[in-house]
């Protein structure tokens, strides 16, 4: 018999809830740790569509890349989609848990995974944490041979499925240094420019941000969703690896708020 426990535990292993940021939720949000596994559906974001979908699959376990709760709720009256995502969920007995910053943090987490899908080798972390090498935040890495910057630009669209790719000015040379960031990144600009990335992937840069490139690289932005999106195929990878007693879905549902014409 395998308990919602035991999976939560085994991620805590793997990410540590100590490694989020302070202004994070990781963790069981909502549900019974003691309940046993009937399966569990793996999505970047819960909402009420996904609990719909745990419900129609027989899962009671949500395991989410972003919380549901980033900060305390007050009523429980259903007045936003996080309230009625909460309601549903406990109705239902089905739990929700996050697996946010403490995901990134790791060498083998969120950032890994974008480098896989880039096929980037020599990787360390972008900016590591307390002296620790192999924690902190961001990545970077090397392509296997230089590309030119436009064909690495259609690359990226092409792999991580991207409505766009906002990018800064293209300095006409060879890329082969990249670091990334899955989510929210313009925070590592300063470090990708002082590792001396000819690109760095990441998303949510705002106007004025891209001028902090100064065409010191490439700044390249897909989108907090493309960028995080992967989060479901690693997950369920470790999960595959872990256990053999509950079946583990993909959440169909898409999403993404944002749209592209």
């Amino acid at each position: 018999m395998t308990l919602i426990k035991d999976v939560t535990d085994a991620m805590e292993q793997w990410a540590p809830l100590s490694y989020q940021e302070s202004y994070d939720n990781a963790g069981l949000i909502v549900g019974n740790p003691q309940l046993e596994i009937t399966g569990v559906l793996i999505t970047l974001d819960s909402t009420e569509d996904v609990v719909d979908e745990a419900i129609k699959k027989g899962a009671n376990l949500i395991i989410a890349h972003h919380p549901i709760v980033f900060s305390g709720l007050k009523r429980f009256n259903g007045s936003n989609y996080i309230e009625r995502t909460v309601i549903k969920a406990i109705k239902h007995d089905i739990a929700i848990y996050a697996c946010h910053t403490n995901l990134d943090a790791v060498m083998t987490g969120v950032n890994s995974k974008i480098c896989d899908l880039l096929d980037l080798g020599n990787r360390t972390i972008l900016n590591p944490r307390n002296f620790e090498d192999e924690v902190g935040s961001g990545m970077v890495g090397y392509l296997k041979t230089e590309m030119d910057e436009l064909d690495f630009l259609k690359l990226v669209k092409k792999q991580f499925n991207a409505g766009c790719v906002r990018y800064t000015k293209l300095l006409n040379k060879k890329v082969k240094k990249i670091a990334v960031c899955g989510g929210s990144g313009s925070f590592l600009l300063p470090n990708a420019i002082g590792a001396d990335a000819d690109v760095f992937l990441t998303s949510d840069f705002k106007y004025h941000q891209f001028f902090d490139a100064e065409e010191k690289l490439v700044i390249a932005d897909i989108g907090h969703f493309e960028a995080e999106i992967c989060t479901q195929q690693l997950i369920y990878d470790y999960l595959k690896n872990k256990f053999t007693t509950f079946v583990a879905h993909f959440s169909a549902v898409n999403t993404n708020p944002i749209n592209y014409l």
